[in-house]
């Protein structure tokens, strides 16, 4: 089947979950660190306390995480994303009427568990449980909805942020966030559970099995893959999270470094489709061990670099491994663990890649307050993306044997 034919054969549960992902960006990094400079203004804040701030909210969410996202295992999507989407608005209402710092700890894990949390889980889940064949399809086209607001959300924040009150474009974003409730029920009327889906597309995973969450969590292969599904969300999140810091540390304006984010989401757009592509056609074994090694390299570029362009160069490196990880590992949980409980696996991935956010920004804020600018922490973290890629190779080289059928 064409990906034209695909997409019109079964695009309300994809236009499901390009709109789920969209919606996740509201607690996304992407775009609550736009508003970092207002925020430190407005409650007298270092970077190093934004960032304790900002752990401190995104750790507890990862926590609840844990057992949250296995609700996904027992409920529609039409009706868990329902709830969690007017989560998010009162969490964007939250923000809006924050009284002062003490509260926001509070209105950052709001914002993180129900947007990067539960609503991207949702989108993720849903796309692997309804998908087999064409699982890594499906997951690049529902992301596509994450990637269009990475690219033109931070770059429309800040543009706005001159003109309009800063708490004004939080109720916006509440509104907005009601408004898809009704759209999101409407794509999904036909919405079967998650146990019939389950039961009806028997995708095992290593040894034959339909994986429960507590075997999963005692098998090796998982604990060999945790620093690697960290590494994106905790770097790639301080990343965004520290452009302020350094647009400033390199001389940019900030508006110039955001102008570079709409080639990032487009280099991590076309990512996403060709690697959801690979999956369909050669499986996740093969791409695992060498997706984020580019990632690697767009640290080393953009920590070098003295110019836009250099940076822009790097940023499209990150892009091509960020894009991936969009569709790879969510499909590899699919793929070597079987989809009967994919949510209670999922959310443990989930809880480590909401913890990876956690630590991110709280590192390099420290690391920042202590004298160590974040353009000179960027070799470091690309050690760290060679290390977890040595590890995941190790792993999957084990564990590929195990499958159904070799790929």
């Amino acid at each position: 089947m064409s990906l034209i034919s695909f997409i019109r054969a079964n695009a309300p549960f994809l236009a499901a979950g390009a709109l789920l992902s969209l919606c996740s960006s509201f607690g996304q990094t992407f775009l609550i660190s736009a508003f970092a400079g207002v925020i430190r203004e407005e409650y007298s804040l270092s970077h190093g306390d934004w960032g304790a701030i900002y752990s401190i909210g995104t750790f507890a969410s990862a926590v609840v995480m844990v057992w949250s996202g296995v609700l996904t295992d027992h409920f529609r999507v039409r009706a868990l994303g329902a709830v969690v989407l007017v989560m998010l608005a009162m969490a964007c209402l939250a923000m809006a009427f924050a009284p002062g710092a003490w509260s926001l700890p509070f209105v950052v894990f709001a914002l993180r568990f129900a947007g990067q949390g539960m609503t991207s889980h949702i989108a993720v889940v849903a796309m692997a449980r309804w998908f087999v064949a064409s699982r890594g399809r499906a997951l690049s086209i529902a992301s596509i909805g994450i990637a269009a607001g990475e690219a033109f959300l931070p770059f429309t924040v800040v543009a706005l942020l001159d003109d309009v009150p800063w708490r004004g474009l939080w109720i916006g974003f509440a509104v907005y966030l009601v408004l898809m409730v009704p759209v999101l029920t409407r794509l999904l009327r036909l919405e079967r559970t998650p146990q019939s889906v389950a039961a009806d597309s028997h995708a095992v995973g290593m040894n034959g099995w339909h994986w429960t969450r507590r075997q999963a969590l005692r098998h090796w292969l998982f604990w060999l893959m945790v620093p690697a599904i960290l590494a994106p969300s905790a770097w790639s999140t301080a990343f965004f999270f520290q452009q302020v810091h350094l647009a400033e540390t390199k001389g940019w304006a900030h508006v110039h470094l955001v102008a570079l984010f709409p080639l990032y989401t487009a280099v991590s757009v076309v990512a996403m489709l060709v690697s959801g592509w690979v999956i369909d056609r050669v499986g996740t074994a093969r791409l695992m061990p060498v997706f984020q090694l580019p990632m690697a390299a767009g640290f080393v570029v953009v920590g070098l670099s003295e110019s836009l362009w250099i940076a822009a160069c790097g940023m499209a490196l990150m892009a091509l491994a960020q894009g991936a990880n969009s569709t790879v590992p969510n499909a590899f949980w699919a793929e070597f663990f079987g989809t009967r409980n994919i949510g209670g696996i999922k959310a443990l991935a989930t809880a480590v890649m909401v913890l990876g956010s956690a630590i991110g920004p709280g590192i390099t804020g420290f690391l920042i307050d202590f004298g160590i600018d974040f353009e000179d922490q960027m070799i470091g973290i690309a050690v760290y993306f060679l290390f977890a890629a040595t590890l995941v190779w190790i792993g999957v080289r084990r564990a590929r044997i195990l499958l159904p059928a070799t790929l």
